[in-house]
């Protein structure tokens, strides 16, 4: 018997288990490889059809956007902004129209102290009325004239054109909304103040509950108080500073913003307002009163009596140049004090520059309102329409096409005339056809001819078909830094065409950023736009009501500052997908407003820098505004957010912009949002000749 080969099998025999679980082993495996494979495909699969129907999503979302935003809908203050914002203008005021507003007296109403003491703690009260000056309110209070109404009249009926204020002085009254109650009022409030900034529509009823004592003041007579006060004082601060030596050489815009920023200063009888040998970086105006002109004689040491100074006379003028030690002393010598008008050095060197920085970014040529060749022969019955690119409450944008030739697109711009004659917007129509006809920029959109007949106004305009600004950020929802800067930085180079000119722009906001086919953003729709001159203010309440400066909502004047105010909101938007002054109502936008850039939280998403640049174009003194001062539009260009940023490529379109909107040919609308065909009846006729120059 061979041992060896018994051993042997035997070996194998305790082996073969072991083998038969390897392979056990190897197929179970196998068979889990097999099985994870399968896994895997199926999990693609998955993953490839939810991203399908998150792609699905996204279209149906942006469809039910677009829609929602040619849809009247209820207004939400939550989340990026779905709904075009819409423009707002009160009547323009002409220069007569100002001068009859400062020279008007306002008749008062006679009243017991304690009525105006009620009326007065009711405006400080008040979100937006608190804000006026204290002069101001007494005014209003001197002004206002009583009503009354008895049970269950109806004060304020919701969308009826209002221009009333309203102070309850006693009874009690419901606010309602849309039928539904929104809240009780009793004495000492105050209702009713849009309609005091511009003609509007009320957004609710008020209702008299009991029997109501009222005080009110109308729409013309608060605007006088707000215009005289503020343009009377620059007015006077302006004619001072033509009279002083230092100030002659300086233009009327350098001398408007001194006016701007002299601060009133009171000393009583014998208040030493400057002394010999002290340092100082502060120039003197009188305003009111008379003071001494001092100097220490050489021997005794007594002050000498030089000269007086009185209304309208200045001194300190050398500080200003530097040189800070005191010459003379200058004493208060009034029984009823002295008030000067102060500016310091720091301020006057912020405004003022030497003549190489006063240069402008271009050069004003005041180009005249001549159309191109090729259109001037152009007649109305050469244009045909192909699609709508956009609605507004003045007529339509249509995409057309001119003697059929498909190669060539333009917008025509629709407006009708009796709409506008309604809403007393003919200076502000007049206005953008001679500013848009004047304009040359790259950033600005052209127009190349005007047509009129008796229904309708047309402004033939260079076609952007890469859509509005607007409808990629609704899209996208926000903007990172990189493509916001792009933007930004072409709004900044339209702004520093038109501000060179004396142009005020007053209604910047996305949807009135149009994208052409390489990418850039060009400005358009100029209703609101408005040449006020170097240095000069204006009037007229209007623009977009997420977008308006502080200065516009309380009627103090405004200028190209108030543009820059809106460059921040925009950058705001554009980085979060919403402005950062928004509530339920007009009113409520304007009340946020007035407490500041510096009241809103930042979401982290938006940069150190660009937070920084934002709160410095949102001052709430427009003379401090970045862009504003003696460096200009360059203030802007040179802060740490556009560090980097490549301002010659811009200028010569050599940048490559952040997104190339994706156009398939010139009558392709795609990237514009679907309007439903014109139902309404054709407007009246208007032959009244108003439009004679358009």
């Amino acid at each position: 018997m061979d041992v060896s080969g018994i051993a042997d099998d035997s070996k194998l025999s305790d082996l073969s288990p072991d083998m038969d679980n390897n392979n056990l082993k190897m197929g179970s495996l196998q068979d889990v490889q097999l099985l994870l494979r399968t896994k895997d495909e199926q999990i693609k699969v998955l993953q490839r059809q939810l991203e399908q129907k998150e792609e699905k999503i996204l279209q149906l979302r942006s469809q039910l956007d677009k829609y929602q935003s040619v849809l009247p809908t209820i207004k939400s203050t939550v989340g990026p902004r779905k709904q075009r914002a819409q423009g707002i203008s009160a009547e323009p005021y002409s220069l007569k129209t100002i001068q009859d507003f400062v020279g008007q007296s306002a008749i008062k109403h006679a009243k017991s102290n304690s009525t105006r003491d009620l009326i007065r703690q009711a405006i400080l009260d008040n979100d937006f009325m608190k804000n006026l000056d204290m002069g101001q309110i007494r005014e209003i209070v001197d002004c206002m004239y009583p009503v009354e109404y008895t049970q269950d009249s109806l004060i304020i009926n919701e969308g009826e054109v209002g221009s009333l204020v309203y102070v309850m002085e006693e009874g009690k009254v419901e606010v309602t909304k849309d039928s539904t109650k929104l809240c009780t009022m009793g004495p000492a409030k105050v209702f009713g103040e849009l309609a005091i900034l511009y003609n509007c529509t009320r957004t609710a009823s008020v209702k008299a509950i009991t029997a109501c004592k009222l005080w009110a003041i109308d729409r013309p007579c608060f605007q006088s108080i707000m215009m005289r006060t503020g343009l009377m004082r620059h007015t006077e601060n302006l004619e001072f500073l033509r009279s002083v030596p230092t100030f002659k050489h300086l233009p009327e815009e350098s001398l408007s913003k001194i006016a701007d920023v002299l601060e009133e200063a009171h000393y009583n009888n014998g208040d030493y307002i400057i002394r010999q040998g002290a340092r100082g970086d502060t120039f003197y105006i009188i305003a009111k009163g008379k003071v001494k002109v001092t100097k220490k004689t050489s021997k005794a040491g007594d002050d000498q009596v030089i000269r007086f100074l009185q209304r309208g006379e200045f001194f300190g003028e050398r500080a200003l140049q530097g040189e800070d030690v005191r010459t003379a002393s200058i004493v208060a010598a009034d029984p009823a004090g002295v008030d000067c008008l102060v500016i310091d050095r720091e301020s006057y060197s912020q405004l003022i520059s030497d003549l190489d920085e006063l240069k402008r970014v271009y050069e004003d040529e005041d180009e005249k309102a001549v159309f191109d060749p090729e259109f001037v022969k152009l007649k109305l019955s050469d244009i045909s329409i192909v699609a709508t690119l956009g609605v507004g409450g003045f007529g339509r944008v249509e995409l057309v096409q001119v003697n059929n030739d498909i190669t060539k697109t333009f917008a025509l711009k629709i407006l009708k005339k009796h709409h506008i004659v309604e809403t007393r917007q003919q200076e502000h129509i007049m206005n953008e056809k001679k500013i848009m006809s004047e304009s040359r920029s790259d950033f600005i959109v052209r127009l190349y001819r005007t047509f009129k007949d008796r229904k309708y106004l047309y402004m033939l305009l260079e076609v952007c078909l890469g859509g509005e600004l607007w409808t990629v950020l609704r899209d996208k929802g926000s903007f990172d830094d990189s493509t916001t800067r792009f933007y930004t930085g072409c709004v900044v180079e339209a702004f520093a065409y038109l501000h060179n000119k004396g142009v005020v722009y007053r209604d910047l906001k996305p949807e009135n950023l149009l994208i052409d086919t390489q990418g850039y953003v060009k400005l358009v729709d100029f209703g609101f736009a408005k040449k006020v001159g170097l240095g000069r203010k204006t009037w007229t309440f209007c623009g977009t009501p997420e977008y308006v400066a502080p200065e516009i909502i309380l009627n103090k004047g405004h200028d190209i500052s108030a543009d820059y105010w809106s460059l921040g909101i925009l950058m705001f938007e554009l980085l979060t997908g919403s402005p950062p002054f928004s509530g339920q109502d007009p009113m409520k936008t304007y009340n946020i407003i007035l407490k500041g850039i510096d009241a809103i939280d930042f979401p982290r998403k938006i940069t150190k820098n660009a937070q920084n640049l934002i709160k410095k174009l949102c001052r709430e003194t427009p003379s401090e505004r970045l862009g504003f001062g003696r460096g200009g539009v360059r203030e802007i260009q040179k802060h740490k957010w556009f560090e980097g940023f490549n301002w010659d490529g811009l200028k010569k379109r050599s940048h490559k912009p952040p997104i190339t909107p994706a156009i398939k040919g010139t009558t392709d609308t795609s990237n514009f949002d679907d309007y439903p065909e014109e139902e309404d009846d054709p407007p009246p006729d208007d032959v009244t000749g108003w439009d004679k120059d358009f």
